[in-house]
Protein backbone atom coordinates (compact mmCIF):
# COMPACT_ATOMS: atom_id res chain seq x y z
CA UNK A 1 0.00 0.00 0.00
CA UNK A 2 2.91 2.28 0.75
CA UNK A 3 4.40 1.53 -2.23
CA UNK A 4 1.38 2.66 -4.35
CA UNK A 5 1.68 6.31 -2.30
CA UNK A 6 5.06 6.40 -3.02
CA UNK A 7 5.14 6.03 -6.92
CA UNK A 8 1.63 8.05 -7.23
CA UNK A 9 3.42 10.73 -5.27
CA UNK A 10 6.38 10.70 -7.68
CA UNK A 11 4.40 10.58 -10.81
CA UNK A 12 2.36 13.89 -9.48
CA UNK A 13 5.83 15.70 -8.50
CA UNK A 14 7.05 15.14 -12.13
CA UNK A 15 3.93 15.95 -13.81
CA UNK A 16 4.06 19.50 -11.82
CA UNK A 17 7.61 19.67 -13.12
CA UNK A 18 7.33 18.76 -16.74
CA UNK A 19 3.96 21.11 -16.73
CA UNK A 20 5.63 24.15 -15.10
CA UNK A 21 8.42 23.44 -17.85
CA UNK A 22 6.06 23.21 -20.62
CA UNK A 23 4.22 26.57 -19.29
CA UNK A 24 7.41 28.52 -18.98
CA UNK A 25 8.62 27.28 -22.79
CA UNK A 26 4.80 28.08 -24.07
CA UNK A 27 5.77 31.63 -22.21
CA UNK A 28 8.71 32.00 -23.61
CA UNK A 29 7.94 31.01 -27.51
CA UNK A 30 4.75 33.43 -26.88
CA UNK A 31 6.71 36.38 -25.81
CA UNK A 32 9.53 35.73 -28.71
CA UNK A 33 6.35 35.46 -31.04
CA UNK A 34 5.12 38.34 -30.15
CA UNK A 35 8.39 40.43 -30.18
CA UNK A 36 8.72 39.00 -33.95
CA UNK A 37 5.60 40.14 -35.12
CA UNK A 38 5.72 43.35 -33.07
CA UNK A 39 9.03 44.19 -35.45
CA UNK A 40 7.75 43.23 -38.37
CA UNK A 41 4.98 45.40 -37.77
CA UNK A 42 7.19 48.01 -37.33
CA UNK A 43 9.78 47.48 -40.40
CA UNK A 44 6.78 47.37 -42.31
CA UNK A 45 4.94 50.64 -41.16
CA UNK A 46 8.23 52.71 -41.44
CA UNK A 47 9.32 51.95 -44.80
CA UNK A 48 5.41 51.95 -45.69
CA UNK A 49 5.17 48.61 -47.17
CA UNK A 50 2.79 45.65 -46.64
CA UNK A 51 3.81 42.58 -43.82
CA UNK A 52 3.13 39.73 -46.34
CA UNK A 53 5.65 37.37 -46.69
CA UNK A 54 5.86 38.02 -50.19
CA UNK A 55 7.31 41.49 -49.32
CA UNK A 56 9.38 40.65 -46.37
CA UNK A 57 11.35 38.28 -48.90
CA UNK A 58 11.52 40.77 -51.32
CA UNK A 59 12.60 43.06 -49.11
CA UNK A 60 15.54 40.29 -48.13
CA UNK A 61 16.36 39.87 -51.24
CA UNK A 62 16.56 43.43 -52.67
CA UNK A 63 18.96 43.97 -49.44
CA UNK A 64 20.84 41.02 -50.38
CA UNK A 65 21.51 42.20 -53.84
CA UNK A 66 22.52 45.71 -52.39
CA UNK A 67 25.45 44.05 -50.71
CA UNK A 68 26.40 41.79 -53.89
CA UNK A 69 26.85 45.54 -55.13
CA UNK A 70 28.90 46.90 -52.26
CA UNK A 71 31.23 43.44 -52.33
CA UNK A 72 31.33 43.64 -56.10
CA UNK A 73 32.79 47.73 -55.85
CA UNK A 74 34.76 46.89 -53.19
CA UNK A 75 36.35 44.55 -55.67
CA UNK A 76 36.65 47.01 -58.44
CA UNK A 77 33.91 45.68 -60.39
CA UNK A 78 32.34 48.67 -61.63
CA UNK A 79 30.15 46.97 -64.50
CA UNK A 80 29.25 44.49 -62.10
CA UNK A 81 28.29 46.68 -59.28
CA UNK A 82 26.36 49.00 -61.00
CA UNK A 83 24.16 45.50 -62.33
CA UNK A 84 23.57 44.55 -58.55
CA UNK A 85 22.89 48.17 -57.62
CA UNK A 86 20.23 48.34 -60.16
CA UNK A 87 18.60 45.06 -59.68
CA UNK A 88 18.65 45.78 -55.76
CA UNK A 89 17.21 49.48 -56.12
CA UNK A 90 14.34 48.16 -58.58
CA UNK A 91 13.61 45.05 -56.24
CA UNK A 92 12.51 47.50 -53.40
CA UNK A 93 11.48 50.17 -55.32
CA UNK A 94 8.82 47.13 -55.75
CA UNK A 95 8.27 46.27 -52.36
CA UNK A 96 8.40 50.05 -50.47
CA UNK A 97 5.81 52.27 -51.73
Amino acid sequence: MQVEGFFDWLGQVLGSVIRFIVDGLSGLFNLLANAGGNFIDGLARALGMDTSLVSILALIVGLMLLYSAVRAFMRASIVLGIIWALLGLWVLSWVVH
